[in-house]
């Protein structure tokens, strides 16, 4: 059996942008055994994956806070150690930066990445053996999938698939009354929409008869989140739990509304019906991609009206389009 190593690490969005990668590569190579190195946070939601038989958390984001620490060190040379253990038929560093590059020249096998035009730090193409191009115009998918299929020896084909079963993450019971979950919270500013329209639409998916949901992944973002609960009736802030868990939460969800961050890719990946709000970016080369209803709103340097998220909305749960009668059923 051969074993092939993928190098994703981060961020989550990039992460769940992989998974369809993977899958493809199960089907093309069902001799093979696949590992996969992903930060450490995200390794939860990686092991969902069927086809990831071995995930291998890699700690960058924590060593990068006290780099020059011995217990750092120590880390960083057993999880080079964890890498070197094992020879692999082929590593494939799919992020593309210099310290996935670095990672991938620590591995053992034919190492493969984009070359230096296709790359976003063309440095990192110094580590690898096989370089492939890779226009950078296409999708972060499209890219992953392109890259594992040049470095495996196959053409991606076929729908788009997370290896994510929606069905078996959430359960037999639809939760009622129905649960949306909005996705405030964004790591930059210019992808953040108003606190404001938040709570307009809140209020609204509440008179629909939707319970309303707000996440949050650190203090500042959750204290926003309270400032919104305590505007919509009846909405709640579930406390933070680990990607695994919160994938199950998403998967119980009749509706996802949400900006451009990590959890709406997961809820893509899930099929739960989604409406994606647009404001500091191109949803073009990043947005949400999955086989579930999707509808996009804003783009790079708009800020969609709360009426145009609402049209979103009321698109998704259209007739021949709306949510799914079994987990939650619709507006």
């Amino acid at each position: 059996m051969a074993d092939i190593l993928f190098i994703k690490t981060s961020s989550l969005g990039d992460v769940i942008h992989h998974m369809p990668a993977l899958t493809d590569a199960a089907r093309a190579r069902p001799d093979a055994r696949f590992a996969w190195v992903v930060e450490e946070a995200f390794a939860p939601l990686a092991r969902l994956h069927p086809s990831a038989h071995e995930v291998i958390p890699v700690a960058s984001r924590r060593w990068r806070r006290a780099l020059t620490g011995p217990s750092t060190l120590r880390e960083i040379l057993a999880f080079r150690a964890a890498l070197r253990r094992k020879a692999y038929g082929d590593v494939v560093d799919t992020q593309g930066l210099l310290r996935t590059g670095l990672m991938t020249w620590f591995a053992r096998g034919r190492r493969h990445g984009y070359d230096k035009n296709s790359i976003r730090e063309p440095a990192a193409s110094w580590f690898y053996d096989v370089r492939h191009a890779v226009s950078r115009d296409r999708h972060a998918i499209e890219r992953n999938r392109m890259l594992a299929g040049l470095a495996l020896g196959y053409e991606p084909a076929g729908p788009l698939d997370y290896g994510l079963d929606r069905g078996a993450l959430a359960g037999t019971a639809p939760a009622s009354p129905p649960l949306a979950l909005l996705l405030h919270a964004t790591a930059r500013a210019e992808k953040e929409w108003p606190e404001q329209n938040w709570i307009a639409l809140g209020r609204t998916l509440a008179d629909r008869g939707l319970a309303v949901l707000l996440s949050y992944g650190n203090a500042v973002e959750r204290a926003r989140a309270e400032r919104l609960a305590a505007e919509i009736p009846g909405a709640r802030v579930p406390e933070r739990r680990p990607l695994d868990e919160t994938a199950r939460l998403i998967a119980s969800c009749a509706l996802v509304v949400g900006v451009d961050t990590g959890l709406l890719h997961l809820a893509a990946a899930l099929a739960v019906p989604l409406a994606a709000i647009f404001v500091g970016t191109e949803p073009g080369l990043t947005g949400p991609l999955g086989t579930g209803p999707i509808a996009v709103t804003g783009g790079k340097g708009q800020c969609p009206q709360v009426d145009d998220v609402l049209a979103a909305v009321d698109a998704l749960a259209s007739p021949g389009v709306g949510f799914s009668p079994s987990l939650g059923s619709r507006l």
